[in-house]
């Protein structure tokens, strides 16, 4: 296996392939026609600011586009810009990543899980879709339970999480009717 340089980190495409990126090429990448508008120093350091989140505070090797453009935007939005994230192509539906938000909820485990998957969930809302997905369920089981068989906790736990997103889906206000897919 080849080794990652210490400045990439790999970033994972909705095709499931993952490709390595530096700090400075994926600012390009996720910027597109949009960097004519922004500054290019200001654009770099606040790439650079998340990239070093991802890579030295989280310990991640790999990462997906959608989270580092989340991120970015977010820090963006604090710098005081007005970021807006192109609409997904049609037929394209919201899909979040469970074992993602399990790995990043680290020794807490539940007790940062689930609020992060409201958070999660009410992002996904903000969109208004017609379908919600969230993919990983049996890996973020595993981990949130510690496990490495399923057993029968994991089998508990795992009625919770779609228990906890169909009550959440219920309470949630939204413009449309949504299909919820926990896969």
């Amino acid at each position: 296996m080849i080794s990652l340089a210490h400045d990439c980190m790999l970033f994972e495409l909705t095709s499931g392939e993952s490709i390595p990126f530096s700090a400075e090429m994926i600012s390009v990448e996720l910027m597109g026609d949009a960097a004519d508008k922004f500054d290019p120093e200001v654009i770099h350091h606040a790439a650079a600011s998340v990239f070093h989140y991802f890579r030295k505070d989280l310990a991640r090797d790999t990462v997906t586009v959608a989270e580092f453009a989340e991120a970015l935007e977010k820090v963006l939005r604090e710098l005081g810009f007005k970021v807006r994230a192109p609409d997904p192509p049609p037929g394209e539906n919201p899909t979040a990543d469970l074992n993602a938000l399990a790995r990043d909820s680290g020794a807490a485990r539940e007790l940062v899980f689930f609020p992060r998957l409201r958070r999660e969930l009410r992002t996904q809302l903000q969109a208004s879709p017609r379908l919600i997905r969230f993919r990983g369920l049996r890996g973020c089981v595993k981990q949130l339970a510690g496990a490495r068989r399923w057993s029968p906790r994991c089998e508990n736990l795992r009625d919770q999480i779609v228990g906890y997103l169909r009550e959440c889906l219920t309470t949630e206000p939204r413009e449309a009717e949504c299909v919820l897919v926990v896969e």
